[in-house]
């Protein structure tokens, strides 16, 4: 695939992430992370023309059938049992929270990570690109009141990281795709049960009513 195609997919991903932000629907969330995590199974099969390995096309069917089918299914199954069709607010206001994704954007793209954007100095956009997505994953978790959103958000930050790897050219290291297999069970399992269990007990994913947890 071409850099500029790598480019869009990879932007496919960010903006998703941006979405996520945005959305006050939490259907229209799960959508929208089921595609980001088919830009990544495309990312990673193009790695796979590459290089030929067939446990990395293992590691892709296995995103692919996990993260791209099993998991929004759960989530929207979940969504239509408990009618938890509008996702709960945000700590930041929507114009602060654009605020401070500019920000960490324009971050990523400055010269204090250029260390790490130019270990592949060819991909020094991409990497550029696949850092703001980390930063924007993780404000997203910080930010959501809602443990879907929470979920949703640690699960991208997953896809943000391999997206990194990948343009970091670290994709054919065996520790690197054990990882994002041990990464896809232990989180869609522990991000299941968890929302799971807070339902049952709480009756909401807002975790900011939650109060008997400080008792």
């Amino acid at each position: 695939m071409s850099i500029s195609l790598l480019q869009f997919l990879l932007g496919i991903v960010f903006l998703t992430i941006i979405f996520l932000h945005l959305t006050r629907k939490n259907f229209g969330a799960v959508v929208v992370y089921g595609i980001q995590s088919l830009a990544i199974t495309i990312i990673l099969f193009n790695s796979f023309l590459e290089t030929k390995s067939l446990f990395l096309l293992f590691v892709i069917l296995t995103i692919l059938i996990v993260k791209v089918i099993l998991a929004p299914t759960f989530f929207i199954r979940l969504i239509k049992n408990h009618e938890l069709t509008f996702s709960a607010s945000t700590y930041l206001n929507m114009p602060l929270t654009l605020i401070v994704l500019a920000v960490f954007t324009a971050f990523a793209h400055s010269a204090k990570f250029l260390p790490l954007t130019n270990i592949v100095f060819a991909h020094h956009a991409l990497l550029a690109l696949a850092l703001s997505a980390i930063f924007a994953s993780l404000i997203l978790i910080v930010n959501r009141k809602s443990a879907l959103s929470q979920a949703l958000g640690v699960l991208s930050l997953e896809n943000s990281i391999v997206a990194f790897a990948v343009f970091a050219g670290l994709e054919q290291s065996p520790m690197l795709q054990i990882g994002i297999l041990f990464d896809i069970f232990s989180w869609i399992i522990i991000a299941t049960v968890f929302i799971s269990m807070i339902y049952r007990h709480f009756g909401s994913l807002d975790t900011s009513l939650m109060k008997s947890l400080k008792d």
